[in-house]
């Protein structure tokens, strides 16, 4: 009899593993001006409702609140959400937090914005799942309502691709090791963390996509209109590209 594995993204020993080395004290600190460039480029308006999509441990969540904005966070991972929790409480922000996985969560006309930051997208092997992702997205947004997926496209991968590389943050070492395959529809990585006298190691993996099958994506699910940017500031999505920034709106 062969045993089940779970994919790596419903594995919480990844997502606990991996979540220090994401959620640096550097990266939580650029939230404010993240936060500043998405409200900028959605055009958000005053007392809008947001739906933070894999939200983590909720720091673009906790910092449009701050500003005011209605914010419901999703997330699969329990001690994410009870981070994000703990901190809402603390600064008396009313979040609502739900665990959640972004291929059934949706709530009919209920979102001015959507946001996906930080390629919490396109982890499943199978595309029609992207594909449910983004009808979710649709459905959940009101009319009119506008999304943003945050990701790196093959073309940004493809100018700063290392087969492999290493760094050491906070006494922790990481070394990690990229296969691109699939004709450059794929992902690999494989990694080893040492922390003190522990090694771990995992794969994870997710889809590429170029910026045009990624517009076609979203107008294939409904989207009225589909901009492509280099990074959260609207700069053009060209050679200098930091990112893939998807806009759509319903």
């Amino acid at each position: 009899m062969v045993k089940e594995t779970k994919p790596w993204h419903e594995d919480d020993f990844f997502w606990e593993t991996w979540g220090p080395l994401m959620f640096t004290q550097e990266r939580i600190a650029s939230t404010k001006d993240e936060v500043d460039e998405i409200v900028k480029l959605t055009k958000a308006e005053p007392g809008a409702h947001f739906l933070d999509l894999c939200c983590g441990i909720g720091r673009h969540s906790l910092e449009l609140a701050r500003r005011g904005f209605q914010v419901t966070g999703v997330d699969r991972t329990v001690s994410y959400l009870e981070k994000a929790r703990n901190q809402a409480e603390k600064e008396n922000l009313d979040i609502e937090f739900v665990r959640g996985d972004m291929r059934t969560f949706s709530r009919k006309d209920c979102f001015d914005l959507v946001i996906s930051m930080y390629t919490s997208f396109s982890f499943f092997e199978d595309p029609e799942e992207d594909k449910k992702v983004i009808e979710n997205i649709y459905t959940s947004l009101k009319p009119g309502g506008k999304c943003i997926i945050q990701t790196h496209g093959k073309e940004t991968l493809a100018r700063i691709f290392q087969e492999r590389d290493w760094h050491e943050q906070d006494g922790v070492l990481m070394l990690v090791e990229r296969k691109v395959n699939q004709n450059w529809g794929w992902m690999q990585n494989h990694f080893i963390v040492f922390k003190d006298s522990e090694r771990i190691e995992g794969k994870f993996s997710h889809r590429l996509y170029c910026g045009t099958e990624m517009a076609a994506l979203l107008t294939g699910c409904g989207f009225s209109k589909v901009d492509i940017y280099g990074d959260l500031d609207g700069s053009p999505y060209d050679n200098k590209a930091r990112f893939m920034i998807t806009l759509g709106q319903k």
